[in-house]
């Protein structure tokens, strides 16, 4: 099995790693989750939010895709979901499909009705057009069997998803060091997905190493 195939289907061997992976995880489910408030018009709504002209039911469209994406893409990228649950696996993944092919096309119109000038727009613009292009580009690969690349287009796929989890991170932290909000906000609407595009890209090239007993249990197959 290829690095790229192997990705996210071994354990997390280090307590670093443990940390970034399951905290990711748990980031991504609640960021989820408190984000469908959008659906049921719950909570405040922040005031760069309701300035955006295209604001009125694409934030709901939007919020319903994206969120449904953010925390199916957890199951997807689960390899026991994959080995044990094929059906759960192809099931959930259609969804996350719709979820990212409409968070995206919300995001291009959201992106266009921005407040914070154009440097905000195509950050986030650019993000919706590549968040598109990988979801679909991973399943291209799924329905032509070729596992190894639908498992890297996917993993590019969720990078980008799990912008809003970065974003949700920057934004306040860059409010809590004094640093202005429309010059935060358009520096963002690129660090909240280029580091982690470049970060998967990594992960990628370089693999998940199998552990020992993987190595062991794959050499003595062959010897068989």
């Amino acid at each position: 099995m290829s690095g790229t195939a192997r990705a996210f289907d071994t354990k997390p061997r280090s307590m670093l790693a443990k940390s970034v992976r399951y905290g990711g995880a748990l980031l991504a489910v609640c960021i989820g989750l408190v984000s469908f408030r959008y659906i049921a018009k719950v909570g405040p709504v922040p005031p760069n939010v309701l300035a955006n002209r295209f604001v009125d039911h694409w934030i709901v469209v939007h919020a319903a895709a994206a969120s449904t994406a953010l925390i199916l893409g957890i199951v997807q990228l689960s390899g026991i979901v994959r080995r044990r649950w094929p059906g759960l696996h192809r099931a959930s993944g259609w969804l996350y499909v719709a979820g990212c092919s409409v968070g995206g096309a919300s995001a291009l119109i959201l992106s266009a009705g921005l407040s914070t000038g154009p440097v905000a727009a195509s950050g986030f613009g650019v993000l919706g057009v590549l968040w598109l292009h990988a979801t679909l580009q991973g399943l291209r690969f799924a329905r032509a069997r070729d596992f190894s690349r639908h498992r890297a287009w996917m993993i590019r796929s969720y990078a980008l998803t799990f912008a809003a989890v970065t974003l949700r991170i920057y934004l306040p932290a860059s409010q809590m060091l004094g640093v202005d909000f429309t010059l935060a906000y358009r520096s963002i609407a690129w660090l909240a997905w280029v580091p982690n595009m470049m970060m998967a890209e990594v992960y990628l090239r370089h693999g998940a190493r199998p552990s020992p007993n993987l190595q062991n249990k794959a050499s003595h197959r062959g010897k068989e």
